[in-house]
């Protein structure tokens, strides 16, 4: 009796330890939460002045139509008015819709002709079957579907390299920019775009943006990675495995990243005028045969020589949405996501680090890359923190895993 009462008074002792333990966590993440609130809501009301930055608009289009007539021509047109017709270059490239994106564009580009804005307009013929039909190439290889395909990386490489083709055109013309910013299909406002721009008053070789198409999770999973250069272990706040990037977003702060797109990037524009200019690229076509992918917007990162002295930084007060509804989701209240939210969201995090492990897909990135690099020492990636274990090649109607 003497023992079996022992060990219920052990259990409960250690039950109830345990239930401190977890009230003192929750305590804390609480009064954590709360303190970031204000701190937060007053830096999001800042409205920065960003007037006179000389910025390069750079984006890419396919079967885009609707949200560029309902959102995305009139952003742009605001921002123009923002910043001035005089201080803005406006580069699009779209590629082979099958929808009305080239009228909208066409729209567009009377719009920003009646304000005097330079720009480069491109409505390309070539679809995604065209390319598929081309001779082989740099980019296409041997897949396990038995025939040669072309890879989906270099492939939206080159089309964003031939987006910013007209900064090095202009740059001819000792005519220069401040910032490359670099859009996605989303709705967005100006003020999004000059909060982004005042990231760190403006010192960063990137700053990022955060995009949904579902919120309360996030879309990007292919560029972003945390600043030990991990996947994000949630897809909803606070999302990172690392210390350093969860505790920035928790208080509110911008995100040290390895890297990051997420709908909006803006670029200290210095390293694409270099001699040898930062370009977009996939990996090499003999490490792709090993099924490893890294995503261009990733590896840019990692070859930016601004990145190891100034970072890539996550702004977590500028989201935007791949539809109105999902920015009006994430616009819904000036504290997003709800304290209820955070706090579920945090331990969420917490458990998933717990219970898991980055080991088995860094062990299989590292093999295959050893496996690359066997043959030649010479043979390196630098963005080893990009890649996946993934083969991605386009098809007529968009891309496939292989």
């Amino acid at each position: 009796m003497l023992m079996t009462s022992f060990r219920r008074s052990s259990r409960s002792r250690i039950l109830r330890a345990a239930f401190l333990v977890l009230a003192a966590l929750c305590t804390i993440d609480l009064l954590s939460l709360v303190s970031t609130r204000s701190h937060k809501q007053s830096a999001e009301k800042k409205t920065p002045d960003v007037h006179g930055q000389r910025i390069f608009i750079a984006s890419i289009h396919w079967n885009n139509e609707q949200i560029l007539r309902s959102n995305w021509n009139l952003a742009i047109l605001e921002l123009v008015e923002y910043f001035g017709p005089d201080n803005v270059y406006v580069s699009v490239y779209e590629s082979g819709s099958w929808d009305a994106s080239k009228d909208a564009l066409r729209e567009l580009d009377r719009d920003l002709e009646s304000v005097r804005v330079r720009r480069t307009i491109t409505l390309s013929e070539t679809t995604h079957k065209d390319e598929i039909q081309k001779p082989f190439a740099a980019g296409w290889i041997d897949t396990p579907r038995g025939r040669k395909e072309l890879r989906r990386i270099p492939y939206l490489s080159n089309l964003r390299n031939l987006a910013l083709k007209p900064l090095l055109e202009l740059a001819a013309e000792d005519v220069k920019f401040d910032k490359v910013l670099f859009l996605n299909d989303v709705v967005f406002k100006t003020d999004d775009v000059t909060l982004l721009l005042a990231t760190r008053d403006g010192d960063y070789a990137a700053a990022c943006s955060l995009d949904f198409a579902k919120p309360p999770h996030y879309y990007d999973t292919f560029a972003l990675r945390d600043s030990d250069g991990h996947e994000a272990v949630t897809s909803t706040f606070p999302y990172f495995r690392s210390k350093a990037s969860r505790n920035a977003i928790i208080s509110g702060q911008p995100v040290p990243v390895q890297s990051c797109w997420n709908g909006i990037v803006a670029f200290d524009a210095m390293p694409f005028y270099e001699p040898d200019p930062l370009e977009f690229r996939g990996v090499p076509d003999s490490l792709a045969l090993q099924h490893v992918e890294g995503s261009e917007c990733c590896l840019i990162h990692a070859d930016n020589p601004l990145t190891p002295t100034q970072g890539v930084w996550l702004n977590p007060n500028v989201r935007v949405g791949y539809s109105p509804e999902a920015y009006a989701a994430v616009h819904s209240s000036a504290f997003w996501p709800s304290i209820s939210q955070r706090i579920m969201g945090v331990w969420t995090n917490r458990i998933w680090r717990w219970v898991t492990t980055t080991s088995f897909k860094d062990s299989t990135i590292k093999r295959r890359l050893s496996a690359w690099t066997k043959p030649d020492a010479e043979l390196s990636e630098p963005g080893m923190h990009c890649l996946i274990n993934e083969m991605q090649v386009l098809i007529e109607n968009g891309w496939a895993h292989v």
